[in-house]
């Protein structure tokens, strides 16, 4: 036991979802496949054939997005991505996998934080701590937590589960991975976290996307919207990949990264990071993807935008070379 007093979550008051104003609801979801608004950068037609050549040849192609991404109503394109095979792998935040279970359930996600904090009622709706409980579920059964919330959703088929990143991961063979930062999302607060079951679901993901990424020679890997889960969970295991494949006499530095994001970075930005002194040297993706990761024989691509344009912008390439249609000229 602790020396330090611990909060007694059995004083917490939990209420329904229903009771809770959506800021998100699918009539604001951009529908899958959608047209776009134009989106040009020199290097998107790279990227595209990037991704089409991995395919193609049977390497990776791994998608980590931030939570931002669903709430932006974009879920429809990473499930077109999984579905049509474009992806291999996508990985998210602990509130991603929260948003994506709230949506399947009840066609609405997120909150007014200012509303709800106010009388300490952010967060403490009960119908989401039901991930807690699968949390525990998947770690007494060995699941990665992403993999076991896909499998609930499409299993009861939870109304708008089409929808559901990780229940379209669930359907394809896709893996969905949860990385998670204990105290980070609102499950946390319920009287029912378990955090050595999160810990243990979540770390299994952890180890399921390290294993991806030591295939990931001759492929590419995509940040979507991650500042922080994205760069360091990808660093992490990248490591442990190029530590058994030195040990086999290998070599994993033939892939490539982009990251989509809002972020602007210098014109130059490929000849090296920002000094300490400024304040984007601590700009994750920067340093971490674009950079040193890739320092050895790969390529990396950076696209700064509205993600409501960026990521249908690519889809709509990727769909567009897979189909060998020819784009109208500028």
């Amino acid at each position: 036991m602790s020396r330090y007093p611990v909060f007694d979550r059995a004083q917490l008051q939990l209420r329904p979802l229903a009771e809770r104003q959506h800021d998100l609801t699918l009539p604001s979801h951009l529908p899958h496949s959608l047209p776009v608004s134009r989106y040009e950068h020199p290097d998107l037609d790279e990227l595209v054939a990037a991704i089409s050549a991995a395919r193609q040849s049977g390497r990776p192609v791994l998608c980590m997005i931030g939570a931002h991404l669903i709430k932006q109503g974009l879920s429809g394109s990473i499930v077109e991505l999984i579905e049509k095979g474009m992806v291999t792998h996508v990985a998210t935040n602990g509130a991603g996998i929260i948003h994506d279970f709230e949506l399947a359930g009840r066609g609405g996600t997120s909150e007014d934080v200012g509303r709800y904090i106010r009388r300490g009622e952010f967060g403490m709706w009960a119908d989401t701590g039901r991930i807690n409980a699968i949390a525990c579920e998947a770690a007494r059964n060995g699941e990665g937590l992403g993999e076991a919330v896909g499998r609930v959703i499409e299993r009861e088929r939870f109304p708008y589960r089409a929808w559901s990143i990780a229940a379209a991961g669930w359907r394809h063979g896709t893996p969905v991975t949860c990385h998670v930062g204990i105290g980070c999302d609102i499950i946390h607060q319920h009287p029912n976290c378990d955090g050595a079951a999160l810990g243990a679901s979540s770390y299994t993901d952890f180890l399921i996307f390290a294993q991806a990424i030591t295939e990931l020679e001759g492929g590419v890997f995509l940040n979507i919207g991650s500042a922080v889960t994205g760069p360091e969970v990808y660093l992490k295991a990248l490591s442990m990949a190029r530590n058994v494949a030195r040990q086999a006499g290998c070599s994993l530095a033939q892939f490539t990264t982009a990251v989509f994001d809002l972020v602007p970075l210098p014109d130059d930005w490929r000849s090296g990071t920002a000094p300490k002194t400024q304040a984007q040297y601590y700009y994750r993706p920067w340093k971490t993807i674009l950079i040193r990761t890739v320092a050895d024989g790969g390529r990396s691509f950076y696209f700064c935008g509205d993600h409501r344009v960026t990521l249908p912008a690519l889809c709509q390439r990727l769909r567009e070379a897979r189909s060998g249609a020819t784009r109208p000229a500028a």
